[in-house]
């Protein structure tokens, strides 16, 4: 097979090197001839802030770019601190994990909407007694392991989504917890 992009042997947007030195060499020329004629009317000043301002305009395109790359990069950081690596979904549904001090909790609506059940909050937490808590905003949450073993021990417990769910939590929340826990 032959090169792709027009036959170019680029890709990406790649610049051969040999096209950076053409255009670094007329650079160069251009700066040159300018110092030169400003050295023949004797603007030695000039002609040292003209190298100055020709050797950063050629610095500079690399420069701007790293700068660029790198407050992309920090602003990303930033932006994604709060939710990077804690994102879960199970069969579409996004579930609010939020992992504490001691323990990992699960949104109380997330729970309801994988199980399709409509249960209250109160009465999802008389279910799971000793093992919930509110948020900030005043959200149910459930502790996870107790949230496992209720799986567990629910009629249903053979159900398909509920043996998924319940191998999801355990695979995905709990294990990986147990062990960034250990490794503290």
């Amino acid at each position: 097979m032959g090169p792709v992009n027009g036959g170019h042997g680029r890709q990406g947007g790649q610049v051969s090197p040999g096209r950076v030195a053409i255009v670094l060499g007329a650079i160069a020329a251009m700066l040159a001839s300018l110092v030169g004629h400003l050295l023949q009317f004797g603007l030695g000043k000039v002609a040292l802030a003209a190298i100055g301002l020709g050797l950063l305009v050629a610095i500079s395109p690399r420069l701007l770019v790293h700068a660029a790359g790198a407050w992309h990069q920090r602003s990303r950081e930033h932006a994604l601190a709060g939710v990077q690596g804690r994102h879960h979904a199970f069969a579409g549904v996004t579930l609010n994990i939020e992992q504490g001090a001691t323990h990992c909790w699960i949104g109380g609506d997330g729970f309801q909407s994988v199980l399709r059940t409509r249960d209250r909050d109160d009465v999802l937490a008389a279910r799971l007694s000793g093992y919930t808590r509110r948020d900030e905003r005043g959200r149910l949450l459930l502790r996870v392991d107790a949230v496992v073993r209720h799986l567990a021990e629910r009629p249903d417990r053979m159900d398909p989504t509920v043996v998924r769910f319940r191998t999801y939590l355990e695979r995905e929340v709990l294990y990986p917890d147990a062990q960034r826990r250990a490794r503290r």
